[in-house]
C-alpha cells in the first residue's frame, strides 16, 4: 500500500490472496488494510492539504506529474494488461484497451490542471467588484470497483489531483494489482507524500472509515446502488458531497432504417463486453417491431460465434466472471426468467469445470416489469423487448429506475436526436457503443447516481465555487448611525 509517499504492508500483516477467476490458483497478494491504515491514509491526506504544498502549487506543476504517470502507465502497458487479466478474467486485448484508455485520461487531466480558472465581476459598481474561485474541495476518499480497476480509477484520481485535492484511494479486493502500482508511478513522478494514499483490503474493514471519517470532505464511489445508498446514509451525518456511479440496465433502441450489420454488432459488444459486467452494458434491447424477427435472428448466428474462455486466447472475445458470487448471481436470474415462462434465445448456461465462464444468453418474451427487465445482472445476458412508434422506445428505454447509458441504432437524424433528448441517460450513443473518450463527462440519473466525472466538468466535482466581494473604496454609508 501508499501511506504518506511510503509503500508498506497492513498494520496487522494480513494479505489477500486473489485467485484469477479464469482458472485456477493464486495470482497476486495485496495487504489486507485496516482501519487504522485507513486513518493513518486519511491524516496524510489532512496534513498534505493543510500544507498546500499539493494544493497551492503551481498548475503546470501538477501537469508535468499527472503527464508523468500517464508516460509511465504507457511504458508499463503490457504488464498491467497482463495484470488486470490475471484478476480480472477479462481478454487481453480489453486489458490493453483499458491500459490504454486510463493513460489517456491522465494525459487529458495533466492538460486540465493548468487551466482551472474562476471568474470576475468588474460591474458591480465604481467601489466594488467580485471573483469567483475556484478551490479544492479537501481531502476526497475514492473507492473503486473491481470491473474496470484502472480505468475507473484514472477516471477520478488525476481529476481530483488536478484540482488540487488530497486522496485516499481503495480497489476491489479482488482487483487490487493495477492501482497499488499507480501508487508507485504518482511516487516515481514527484508527487507529494500525502497528497494519494491507496489502501488495499475489505471494504467492512477500511471502506467505513474513508466515508465518515470527519476529515473527508467528498466521497466518490463507484459500485453497486445497494452499497451506494449505505454510502450516501454514512456519508449523511458529516454531510459530504458525493459522486456516485452505480448500476444501470441501459438500453439499446434498434430501429427499421439502422444498418443492420453494424447495430448487430454494436448490441452484441454492448451487453457481452467485459462479460456483461459494466455498468453501461446495453442489457436491453428495444428493435422495431418491422425488423425484429429478421434482426434477432442474424444477431443469434453472430452471437453464437463469439468464443468464451481463456483470456489469453487472442480469439476469445467473453472472459470470466470475476467470482462464483457473481457467477450464482446471473444463475439465478438466467433460472428465474425461465421458470417465469420467458423464451430462452440462446445460452443461459454456465461453465464452472475449469474457471468460471458464462454463455452470451439472449432472452425475449418477458415482461417489461421482470427482474430479468428492471435490475442489473452484471453478466452476459440480453433481453429484448418490441416497440412499433418512437414514443413507445423512449418509453421503454426509460422504464427502469436506472438512466446510466442508452445506445441508439438509426440513420435518421430526427430520431436519433428525438431519441437522443428524451431518454435518461448520463451518456448516450447513436450508432456507437462503449466508445469513451476523456473529454465527454459521465454520470447516471435517477438511480444510476449523482455527479459527473471526467472531461472538464471532471474537475469541478472536486472543487469549491467561492464568491469573494471586494470594495475598495471607502464607504460613505454606515448601517449604525451616531447621534
Amino acid at each position: 500500500m501508499w501511506i504518506n509517499g511510503v509503500a508498506r504492508d497492513a498494520r496487522n500483516d494480513e494479505v489477500i490472496e486473489r485467485e484469477t477467476p479464469a482458472a485456477k490458483g493464486v495470482v497476486t497478494i495485496a495487504p489486507r488494510g485496516t482501519a487504522e491504515d485507513a486513518e493513518d491514509a486519511i491524516a496524510a491526506a489532512e496534513a498534505q492539504f493543510l500544507s498546500g504544498e499539493w494544493a497551492e502549487s503551481y498548475g503546470g506543476d501538477k501537469a508535468k506529474i499527472l503527464a508523468g504517470v500517464a508516460a509511465c502507465i504507457r511504458r508499463d502497458a503490457e504488464e498491467l494488461a497482463y495484470l488486470e487479466t490475471l484478476e480480472t478474467g477479462k481478454p487481453l486485448k480489453a486489458s490493453l484497451g483499458e491500459v490504454e484508455g486510463s493513460a489517456d485520461l491522465w494525459e487529458y487531466a495533466s492538460g486540465l490542471a493548468p487551466t482551472l480558472h474562476g471568474d470576475s465581476y468588474s460591474n458591480l459598481g465604481p467601489d466594488r467588484m467580485g471573483m469567483i474561485l475556484r478551490q479544492p474541495i479537501g481531502v476526497v476518499s475514492i473507492i473503486t470497483p473491481w470491473n474496470f480497476p484502472l480505468l475507473i480509477a484514472s477516471e477520478r484520481i488525476p481529476f481530483a489531483l488536478a484540482a488540487g485535492c488530497s486522496t485516499v484511494v481503495k480497489p476491489s479486493e479482488f482487483t487490487s494489482a493495477t492501482t497499488l502500482r499507480l501508487g508507485e508511478y504518482l511516487k516515481e513522478c514527484g508527487l507529494p507524500d500525502g497528497a494519494c494514499n491507496i489502501v488495499s483490503g475489505h471494504g467492512h474493514d477500511i471502506g467505513q472509515v474513508m466515508i465518515e471519517h470527519p476529515s473527508v470532505r467528498m466521497v466518490s464511489f463507484t459500485g453497486s446502488p445497494r452499497v451506494g445508498k449505505i454510502v450516501m446514509h454514512a456519508a449523511a451525518e458529516t454531510t459530504k458531497k458525493l459522486s456516485l456511479e452505480l448500476g444501470g440496465k441501459s438500453p439499446s433502441v434498434v430501429f427499421a432504417d439502422c444498418d443492420m450489420e453494424a447495430a448487430i454488432d454494436g448490441v452484441l459488444k454492448g451487453s457481452n463486453f467485459n462479460a456483461g459486467q459494466c455498468c453501461i452494458a446495453g442489457s436491453r434491447l428495444i428493435v422495431e417491431d418491422k425488423i425484429a424477427d429478421q434482426f434477432l435472428e442474424k444477431l443469434i448466428v453472430r452471437a453464437q460465434d463469439l468464443k468464451v474462455g481463456d483470456p489469453f486466447d487472442p480469439q476469445t472475445a467473453i472472459g470470466a466472471i470475476v467470482n462464483e458470487a457473481q457467477f450464482d448471481q446471473i444463475d439465478r436470474y438466467v433460472s428465474a426468467a425461465r421458470d417465469s415462462g420467458a423464451s430462452i434465445l440462446m445460452g443461459g448456461e454456465g461453465d464452472t469445470s475449469n474457471g468460471l465462464f458464462y454463455q452470451p444468453t439472449i432472452i425475449a418474451n418477458a415482461p417489461s416489469d421482470s427482474p430479468i427487465a428492471q435490475e442489473e445482472i452484471f453478466g452476459p445476458v440480453l433481453s429484448v423487448f418490441r416497440f412499433k412508434t418512437i414514443q413507445e422506445a423512449i418509453k421503454l428505454a426509460n422504464s427502469t429506475n436506472f438512466g446510466l447509458a442508452a445506445y441508439i441504432w438509426t440513420n435518421d437524424l430526427n430520431t436519433a436526436l428525438s431519441c437522443g433528448r428524451r431518454i435518461e441517460g448520463g451518456r448516450v450513443w447513436v450508432n456507437a457503443a462503449l466508445q469513451g473518450i476523456p473529454e465527454m463527462p459521465l454520470g447516471g440519473y435517477r438511480g444510476s447516481g449523482i455527479g459527473r466525472e471526467t472531461g472538464r466538468f471532471g474537475v469541478d466535482e472536486y472543487c469549491e465555487m467561492k464568491s469573494l466581494q471586494i470594495n475598495h473604496m471607502p464607504q460613505a454609508e454606515r448601517w449604525v448611525t451616531t447621534g
